[in-house]
């Protein structure tokens, strides 16, 4: 306990210090779960769902795009009940407001009305204002008038629209884990069935128009003047057990522990990351009812 309590001290010690010196990148999370997995070629995990005109391979990188006639998606082959999916993205500049950039496992197509999400997005900008990276937990609800997402929304410590950088969903029976360039920033734990998706989802990436909310709550709205709205995904990265794989398929972790969670230097980074660069945290927003999120009850 006493060896414990001194390796934390240090920790903050070491924040204290990177951030006196105005250090504004995360520290080093000592694990880098995206070296686990081999990259893909697209066409072997992947296919077209929507918009294949809006859609273009070139080796191994994906570019889809938005324009006023259709935005683009695509739909991993196989259904997942468990894993590690990842991509690298890079992100238009210039006005991209009200269009949404995704990455995101969902069964919206086998549970229409009534199906679970885990969402990457990146909310598009105005001039000279940064992405938003919004991170979403969806259970058995949408499209009824009982919508209860679980927000939590993120600046990001880099430019996403200078190059690519890796964005991954770990997903397993009892976490979920979402990482940027392997940091973690955040950790969605199940604290019962209700709560946690558990049935089956595919993987899906997509580009489309969300004037009415994405930007400051829809207060700037697609301009079709900047068009087309370009998004690109290339390293796709996935390891898990499908749908189809035994019982006794053993998912996979993001951390050096077979059983899953997180290391003390992984938790410690995405502290950092949330106190840094997080900017909305629905357990904490007063304004919502949480009579249907239990697991922030612990906020209040």
């Amino acid at each position: 306990m006493i060896i414990e309590k001194f390796f934390f001290f240090c920790l903050l010690f070491f924040a204290h210090c990177t951030n006196s010196i105005g250090s504004s990148w995360p520290p080093s999370p000592g694990y880098y779960p995206s070296k686990k997995f081999r990259s893909f070629s697209f066409w072997n995990g992947y296919r077209n769902l929507w918009g294949p005109q809006h859609q273009r391979l070139d080796q191994h990188a994906l570019t889809i795009w938005l324009d006023r006639t259709s935005g683009s998606g695509f739909k991993s082959v196989r259904p997942f009940r468990s894993g590690y999916f990842g991509t690298s993205i890079k992100l238009q500049q210039g006005y991209t407001a009200g269009v949404i950039t995704a990455f995101y496992l969902s069964n919206n197509e086998a549970h229409p009305g009534h199906h679970d999400e885990v969402d990457m997005e990146f909310l598009g900008t105005t001039f000279g204002k940064p992405y938003v990276l919004q991170t979403n937990v969806y259970i058995r609800g949408s499209g009824d008038g009982n919508i209860i997402g679980r927000e939590m929304k993120f600046h990001l410590w880099f430019d996403p629209t200078k190059g690519f950088h890796h964005y991954a969903i770990f997903w397993s029976p009892k976490e979920i884990i979402f990482l940027v360039d392997d940091v973690p920033i955040r950790r969605y734990q199940r604290k019962s069935d209700a709560t946690f998706p558990l049935r089956p989802m595919w993987v899906y990436g997509s580009i489309w128009d969300a004037s009415s909310w994405a930007t400051e709550n829809g207060k700037y709205k697609a301009n079709y003047m900047y068009q087309p709205f370009v998004g690109q995904f290339t390293n796709f990265k996935a390891g898990g057990c499908s749908a189809y794989a035994p019982l006794h398929c053993r998912p996979v972790s993001v951390s050096p522990y077979r059983s899953g969670g997180l290391t003390r230097k992984q938790f410690y980074v995405m502290t950092w990351v949330q106190r840094h660069y997080m900017f909305y945290d629905y357990c904490k927003d007063r304004k919502r009812d949480h009579s249907l999120t239990p697991e922030c009850w612990l906020h209040r």
